[in-house]
């Protein structure tokens, strides 16, 4: 034989006609092919052990059918069926060429029994030439066939072969496949063995990606299906097709999978095996359902009741019958998780009862003990008293080692159920809402809680605690502020009638000014009744408590003496919760000192809160942490990887949306850099989970801010203004000026376009009486970039030169500012603006006129779209961007009569070109898309092209041009033409031919199609 096939892939789940059946192409087959005799050489026989399911039978047929195999006589033995009788096996009829089947449309036709029985060895003897045996399920076989069998194997001759397969559980003899004595092997016979393994997790995943949607075939689902399968492929094949079939349709949680039920087939395969057991038996195969696991031997015959001799003997019979097997050294189950349930289906129900109960017992005296697991077995018991302890003792545990996850499941599921007792219901409801607070998920327990404090039956003292979690979490965790201050302030009066410590908390709870609708003196007022309260409280994690949300109030308004509170909370303690309420400080300061602009203190502080948080086991503190980083990023200009990092963390917390605030902002910030508005507004929307209104104050602005910019862009001023107005009202409302930073510069804009330059300037007198003193660096540069902008939208509107040197200093002033933070992004944007304006201010001729014939086709298109206020600023010489752009004219007419303009400093200009060259850089390096097209554009109009093409210039015949490359970028973000003009300075017209030459170029078909095509190119 000759001619072996080297192509194996890994076993998977194929559908056919009939459903998904197992292929187990791989590395069994692969050394059944390998051990092949060549035709004259020496026989070889391999045995092929495998329990039930794992596919030995397809192996079989596998190797019949396998192309490019050597080509001996097939013949198949099918062990305990008709006698015992040997037949051809079930192919196709036979191919003029070897692996080419002559009709393969045509299906195959069974060979009739009676030519199957025709050919016994005994009666035909061997054909002649070499031949392959096929014996499937020699453990069927009964003496008389073994012993026809073993004639057959003894007399293999040259060049055959003999592929043996059995389950070694079902085996008459242990270890001894055609039974004893020893068969009596040939001398030169090769002998070998292999043993069948179940499907790692990875080649069930490619059995559930070939029978579920690619959405359902997620990793939890995958790897409740191993675990539950054992990887047997029959087991995983028929599971599979269960999971399929299920109505509602499955998602791919780990509870459907459990859902599913048992396939029949291993059904009927335990069960026919427990029942084989003699009835004193069974006891133990049941006891092994209940415990659903690996148990010892002392442990399953203590549950099973029937005492130690007794019990011993049927566990031997047990394994023996193969009912149960030894799953590790000294530990015995089911060789198939999933066979349990049957088993324990079966059990009669009282039978049942006292198992559980056996099993409650048992499990109690594990270590460590698994109270989560004892409790089940208590309810299913009947015993509701020790259920119910059983679920505290599992909560307090859960809650100790961190897994507060495992802990809210737990105790949601046992609070929700009917007629809880109100004594239980008092002590459970507690320690749900404390892990609710300091956990991720919170969106259910919201609702049980609200239930629960409804109760009149619960002490004063508990409703008051869990009134506190409860409005804590719709703040914090689920962003319903105005329902939950109303919460906090009746928890803050209940548990101060009962003198409960936890009174402090409420009242700090209050002090916390992030929530919008509430002013800054009326957290002021709370933060004074919470410190008198703490200190009459004289407990240490309550006094902490204060002084976290003491640090957080102080920072967010730029108090000067919020360092040396900072200080003072730094002090360690050994008091788990006084490092909890520190570690929650920690982190509060660092988000609002990144909002401030101290950004070289952010990183310590937020290393410092997340590691105390991670310690003490605060998971929603340490994600606050993370979410804090994004923003820390965003400002100083860490952007690569932000986007992924950002979508990640939404990810991460989809469970509960409103801790990702943060990331959706940040984001859609990026993505308005980039120039994808259409993706900015998604993001900066939170994607529909949050209205911008109800997000934190701080990051509400600054969400408020970008959608004004988006608006301004697209010349929607009117909307733009108010935008402006709502989102001013909000900041206003709540008196912490310095949040006001990046909403104030786009407030201002979208105003004084609109023409309401008196509101615009009360924005800028507002903003700068209410940060007074205070250490607000980022704050105080935006002031600087509010005025500067304030004073070029008068300037332009009053045809002021003067005005608009002011207005380029003012930027130049910011952009020092932001430098100093450092924050390169509004850096950036505050250089262009300075460069703006000292161009604009520049009136200069170059002597021919180019420079005007460059910059008309721009002014005239940006005026066409403008609002009316800015259409009073149109001037003789434009250049225009996306935001608030242009130039003075050349005279300034003073009661009637024109003034000659100032003559051009050229070195200003020179030294502004170089700016805005140096700004389209920064902002190609961050990855502001938008931007460096918008400065480079701007750039174009000052330096138009001269007449006819350089020597050596590229014509740009067959690939785009730089403009039309610029262009395209910018169309395949989402911008429409009239976007694109009015960021590059161009008519629409000419982006319509420029798209058109970039599309013809590329091949593209589409605007979609375009973004393909160019591949992803800067």
């Amino acid at each position: 034989m000759s001619g072996r096939q080297d192509a194996f892939g890994p076993a998977r789940a194929e559908e056919s006609e009939s459903g998904y059946v197992i292929t187990t192409c791989g590395s069994a087959l692969r050394s059944l092919v390998c051990a092949l005799p060549a035709r004259h050489a020496e026989p070889v026989l391999m045995y092929v052990e495998g329990a039930a399911g794992t596919g030995k039978s397809h192996l079989l047929q596998e190797l019949a059918d396998l192309p490019g195999t050597p080509d001996p006589a097939r013949r198949w033995w099918r062990c305990g069926t008709d006698g015992g009788s040997p037949d051809e096996p079930p192919a196709p009829q036979k191919p003029e060429k070897p692996g080419e089947p002559e009709n393969p449309e045509e299906p195959e036709k069974p060979e009739e029994p009676e030519k199957a029985n025709e050919h016994r060895p005994e009666e035909t003897g061997h054909r002649p030439g070499p031949t392959l045996w096929l014996v499937d399920d020699v453990h069927r076989a009964g003496e008389d066939e073994l012993r026809r069998l073993r004639r057959m194997l003894e007399g293999l001759g040259p060049g055959s072969a003999a592929v043996v397969t059995y389950r070694p559980e079902e085996l008459a003899v242990p270890g001894l496949p055609l039974g004893g004595p020893p068969i009596a092997y040939p001398a030169g016979l090769t002998v070998l063995r292999n043993r069948l393994a179940p499907w790692d997790e990875e080649r069930v995943r490619g059995a559930a990606a070939g029978a579920l949607d690619e959405s359902c075939c997620t990793a939890e689902a995958v790897a409740r299906v191993h675990e539950r399968t054992a990887g047997v492929p029959r087991v995983v094949v028929d599971l599979l097709a269960m999971v399929r079939e299920q109505w509602p349709a499955f998602t791919g949680t780990a509870a459907e999978v459990d859902a599913a039920g048992v396939p029949a087939r291993l059904a009927e395969l335990v069960l026919s095996r427990t029942h084989a057991l003699a009835p004193e038996d069974r006891p133990v195969v049941w006891a092994a359902a209940v415990l659903d696991g690996p148990a010892g031997r002392d442990e399953l015959i203590a549950v099973s009741g029937l005492g130690a001799p007794a019990g011993g003997g049927a566990l031997l019979r047990a394994l023996e019958s193969a009912a149960l097997t030894e799953l590790d050294e000294g530990r015995y189950g089911f060789a198939v998780p999933l066979a349990a349930s049957a088993v324990r289906a079966a059990v009669p129900g009282p039978v049942r009862q006292d198992l559980h109960r056996r099993t409650a017992n048992a499990l109690s005296r594990r270590q460590p003990v698994d109270w989560a697991a004892v409790a089940d077995h208590h309810r299913a018991a009947g015993d509701g008293h020790r259920w119910l302890r059983a679920v505290e003792r599992a909560a307090e545990a859960a809650e100790a080692s961190g897994r507060h996850e495992q802990a809210i499941t737990l105790l949601e599921r046992t609070l929700a159920l009917p007629g809880l007792p109100p004594q239980a219901r008092a002590r459970l409801a507690p320690l749900l809402a404390r892990n609710a607070v300091t956990g991720l998920r919170s969106d259910q327990t919201v609702e049980v809680l609200a239930q629960i404090v409804q109760d009149a039956a619960l002490p004063q003292a508990v409703r008051g605690e869990l009134r506190l979690d409860l409005g804590l979490m719709l703040c914090n965790q689920m962003g319903r502020f105005a329902e939950g201050w109303r919460v906090l302030e009746i928890a803050a009066a209940e548990l101060h009638e009962v003198r409960s410590p936890l009174a402090v908390r409420a009242m700090a709870a209050l002090v916390s000014p992030n929530w919008p609708g509430v002013s800054l003196d009326v957290h002021r007022g709370w933060l004074i009744r919470a410190e008198a309260a703490a200190e009459e409280s004289g407990d240490d994690a309550m006094r902490t408590a204060v002084l976290a949300n003491h640090v957080g109030l102080a920072m967010s308004w730029a108090d000067p003496e919020v360092w040396d509170l900072l200080e003072r909370l730094r002090v360690r303690s050994a008091d788990p919760a006084c490092a909890r309420q520190a570690a929650r400080g920690l982190c509060n300061a660092a988000d609002s000192a990144v909002w401030l602009g101290f950004h070289g203190r952010v990183d310590d502080l937020l290393a410092e809160g997340r590691e105390l948080s991670v310690r003490t086991g605060a998971p929603y503190t340490e994600h606050s942490a993370m979410a804090t980083r994004l923003l820390q990023e965003w400002w100083t200009g860490r952007w690569l990887g932000l986007d992924k990092r950002c979508e990640d963390f939404v990810a991460a917390t989809a469970d509960m949306p409103f801790i990702a605030s943060d990331a959706y902002v940040v984001r859609g910030l990026l993505a308005v850099a980039q120039g994808d508005w259409g993706e900015a507004r998604s993001w900066l929307s939170q994607q529909g989970t949050f209205a911008t209104e109800k997000l934190p104050v701080p990051l509400g602005a600054a969400a408020a801010g970008a959608v004004i910019r988006l608006m301004l862009a697209r010349q929607d001023v009117d909307d733009a203004a108010e935008r402006a107005r709502a989102a001013w009202k909000v900041v206003a409302d709540k008196g912490v000026w310095p949040w006001a930073a990046e909403l104030a510069p786009w407030a201002v804009e979208a105003l004084a376009r609109a023409g309401d330059g008196a509101t615009a300037r009360t924005m800028v007198r507002n903003f700068s009486q209410g940060l007074g003193p205070g250490d607000a660096p980022a704050a105080r540069a935006a002031l600087v970039w509010s005025r500067a902008v304030l004073t070029e939208t008068e300037a332009l509107a009053q045809e002021r030169r003067d005005g608009l040197l002011e207005a380029a200093r003012l930027y130049e002033e910011a952009a020092a500012a932001y430098g100093e933070l450092p924050r390169p992004y509004s850096q950036a944007l505050t250089t262009e603006g300075a460069a703006r304006c000292v161009l604009a201010a520049d009136t200069g001729d170059t002597g021919d006129g180019t420079e005007v014939a460059a910059a008309a086709d721009a002014a005239d298109m940006a005026d066409t779209a403008a609002s009316p206020a800015r259409k009073t600023a149109k001037a003789g010489k434009a250049g225009r961007t996306g935001k608030v752009t242009g130039s003075a004219s050349p005279d300034r007419k003073t009661g009637g009569e024109a003034v000659p303009a100032p003559a051009p400093d050229e070195a200003a200009t020179t030294a502004a070109l170089a700016e805005l060259e140096s700004c389209a850089r920064r902002f190609t390096d961050l990855g502001a898309v938008w931007d460096a097209a918008r400065a480079r554009a701007l750039l174009r109009t000052r330096q138009p092209a001269r007449k006819g093409r350089p020597p050596g210039r590229p014509s740009h015949a067959d690939q785009l041009s730089p403009r039309e490359e610029e262009v395209a970028q910018l169309a395949v973000a989402g911008l429409t033409n009239r976007e694109i003009a009015a960021t590059l300075h161009l008519s629409p017209r000419t982006v319509e031919q420029h798209i058109a030459g970039a599309m013809r170029k590329t091949g593209a078909l589409s605007r979609r199609d375009l973004a393909h095509r160019l591949g992803g190119a800067p």
